[in-house]
This record gives structure tokens, C-alpha cells and sequence, in this order.
């Protein structure tokens, strides 16, 4: 899954926008607008982080065996 998928996906299982996802960890939203716009990229450890806070928490389900981002997928 390509990073935007798995972006796009977490935060919609966790039934945020996308400033609401970039205030729950500290974003700012500029940024996180452009991760999922593909302007920028996060680094894969960060993403990891991201998917396993919201796991641990209960807002996502299933998504840190998409962690595995390929640059080519």
C-alpha cells in the first residue's frame, strides 16, 4: 500500500479530516495536506509511529501490516 493509501485510510477509519488528524499528532496541517497530496513524503519510520498510536488506541484496525510502504507501489 502506497503511503497515501495507508495515510488516507488510517484517518478514515479513525473518522478524522485531515486537520484533525494532523492536530491529533502535532502536524501542521500543511504538511500533512502534502503527505497525502503527495507533495512530500513522510519517512517510513514516522508513518509506522502514526498507524501504531492509532492502533494501540482503538481508532484503526489492521493497518501495520500495510506499514511495509514500497517507494514503487
Amino acid at each position: 500500500m502506497k503511503q497515501k493509501e495507508l495515510l488516507v485510510e488510517a484517518r478514515r477509519q479513525a473518522g478524522f479530516t485531515q486537520k484533525q488528524m494532523a492536530d491529533y499528532f502535532g502536524i501542521p496541517h500543511r504538511t500533512y495536506e502534502d503527505w497525502e497530496g503527495e507533495k512530500r513524503t513522510a519517512t517510513d519510520y514516522l508513518v509506522r509511529l502514526m498507524i501504531y498510536k492509532l492502533e494501540v488506541e482503538g481508532l484503526v484496525k489492521g493497518l501495520s501490516a500495510e506499514c511495509a510502504i514500497k517507494e514503487d507501489a
